[in-house]
């Protein structure tokens, strides 16, 4: 895991329909209050695929 590759990458944390948060994914951590590796984590396929699709599931989705 590299933070200087992602640190001028956009990006927005959401939970359901509802945004949680915008910005690098050291700043969505900071503002979420966990880890930068469990920002991270929702970007792999394996978070995708153990949590399929459903209501409660964050995604995060690059915007810039």
């Amino acid at each position: 895991m590299n933070k200087v590759r992602n640190k001028n990458k956009e990006y927005a944390l959401y939970k359901g329909d509802e945004c949680l948060a915008i910005g690098t994914i050291e700043e969505i951590a900071e503002q979420v209050g966990v880890k930068y590796r469990t920002i991270h984590f929702y970007t792999t396929p394996t978070y995708k695929r153990r949590v399929k699709k459903g209501k409660n599931r964050r995604e995060l989705v690059r915007i810039w």
